[in-house]
């Protein structure tokens, strides 16, 4: 597997709460071993963040040029 197939993207860009939230936990739920989830989302998550470390995930944040948070989650 490539680099590129061991990452999972969404973007929840344009979602009213919690709707943002529900599609990364649903996405979560179906990841293989080994792959990692990246998030477009337009505010920084901190209600997922919670959620991430209760359940054991990892998680790197960045905000982009364009304003847009670009969220890494691993397991």
């Amino acid at each position: 597997m490539s680099e590129g197939e061991n990452i999972v993207d969404i973007d929840v860009c344009g979602l009213e709460p919690p709707e943002p939230l529900e599609r990364v936990l649903d996405a979560l739920n179906s990841l293989q071993p080994g792959q990692r989830l990246r998030v477009l989302i337009p505010r920084e998550p901190f209600p997922l963040y919670n959620i991430l470390e209760r359940n054991g995930y990892q998680h790197a944040s960045k905000c982009r040029e364009d304003f847009l948070y670009e969220v890494l989650i691993w397991q």
